[in-house]
């Protein structure tokens, strides 16, 4: 198309195109010029009409594109106004960029178990249920993706997804281009997909057996688009049973971070969820003592209650060292904190909502001590076999 004569004050194409490169799709992570998103541009005096197409009609994203086009455009030097008309893709369009994002490849796979990841891989896991483990991997993935990490969040506890509602995003649903579904994108920049999101409706009960399940975690791995991660944590449900297997077979690389309370109890049944993690070749790289000690609110500080006893994630810890023979941590022990609770109610995690507090400061210290550690080889499977004998 061409382009009206332009005035000496008017702004350039090559400046409005710049500027268009610099809006990137909310879900999918890339610039809209990238994904052939941006159909027509024309400039007449200060004014820039265009036409921007999205992947599938009813967008979720639309006023976030509408937006960040209109910011970017009123941004450049000369341009007075915005013209922005939006269009949906065809299936040939979307077929092309669904062939653009798989990379050219038709066969579906897990990328992050493929040799040449650099996405570092973090199962949250328990024994039980109840001590907390979703909350926690709320918190640290807000943590790491505040420092700076692209995260995305696979809710992998089919029965009990509760991750959405604890990042505020509980009635969203993703966006499907042709077979690739896109992570729903949270406020904090941190990206998820669960089970919960998949279903007709928020109510609807999953009651699933084992090659379902298996089924479901694949998908959530290899038909979501999820782009350049820095880190992935999944949700496992808790105990040891047919997804925590499935995660052993399909992401031999993961590593296992233990959740459980002090009691007794809990840290019996979360040393098998560990246990359970090395059977499957997979490095345990600590352990998170929840619900840790209760601030007193009559005393302050200085009086710390052992609401559900004292010394769980230690024992813990201390048994899977012994039985792995590489040191298993304790990471932190976070206190017992109302507003922890009350922010995973409200969509609003404490490590954003109440940044200094003392559960917030020990989440954060954990998300910095897991994403800044090395991958060790102690505990994993490196698929060598010897080819002949001495």
């Amino acid at each position: 198309m061409s382009t009206p004569l332009s005035g000496p004050s008017d702004p350039t194409r090559d400046a409005v195109d710049a500027a268009l490169t610099r809006v990137i799709d909310p879900e999918i992570k890339r610039p809209i010029t990238d994904l052939g998103m941006v159909e027509a541009v024309q400039i007449e005096g200060g004014l820039v009409r265009l036409t921007v197409l999205l992947t599938v009609a009813g967008c979720p994203m639309k006023d976030t594109i509408t937006r960040d086009v209109n910011a970017a455009l009123r941004a450049v030097a000369g341009v007075t106004d915005v013209d922005l008309t939006l269009g949906v893709m065809s299936g040939e369009q979307r077929a092309g960029l669904q062939e653009t994002l798989r990379g050219g490849q038709a066969q579906r796979e897990i990328p992050f178990a493929q040799p040449g990841s650099l996405t570092q891989v973090f199962a949250i896991a328990s024994g039980k249920g109840g001590v907390g483990k979703s909350s926690v991997t709320v918190n640290l993935a807000l943590a790491m993706a505040a420092e700076g990490r692209r995260v995305g969040i696979v809710d992998a506890d089919v029965y009990g997804h509760s991750i959405p509602a604890m990042l505020g995003v509980a009635d969203s649903r993703p966006t499907q281009v042709e077979d690739l579904i896109m992570p729903v994108p949270t406020a904090s920049g941190v990206s998820v997909i669960s089970i919960g999101m998949l279903k007709p409706r928020r109510d609807q009960v999953v009651a699933w057996r084992g090659p379902m399940l298996d089924r479901a975690l694949v998908q959530m791995l290899s038909d979501v688009f999820w782009g350049d991660l820095d880190v992935l944590l999944l949700d496992l449900p808790p105990g040891t049973g047919d997804v925590a297997i499935s995660l052993g077979q399909h992401l031999p690389g993961a590593q296992v971070v233990v959740v459980t309370t002090p009691q007794e109890a809990a840290a019996e049944v979360a040393e098998r969820a560990g246990t359970m993690a090395s059977m499957m070749h997979q490095r345990v790289v600590g352990v998170i003592e929840n619900m840790s000690s209760l601030t007193c609110p009559h005393c302050g500080p200085s009086h710390q209650i052992d609401v559900f006893g004292a010394g769980g994630g230690d024992r813990v810890a201390a048994t899977l060292s012994e039985r792995f023979g590489y040191d298993v941590p304790v990471l932190a022990r976070v206190p017992l904190e109302p507003s922890l609770r009350e922010g995973g109610d409200a969509g609003k995690p404490i490590v954003d909502a109440d940044p200094t507090n003392p559960a917030s400061v020990a989440l954060r210290e954990v998300a910095e001590r897991l994403v800044g550690r090395g991958r060790g080889l102690a505990g994993l499977q490196l698929g060598l076999t010897p080819t002949s004998k001495f």
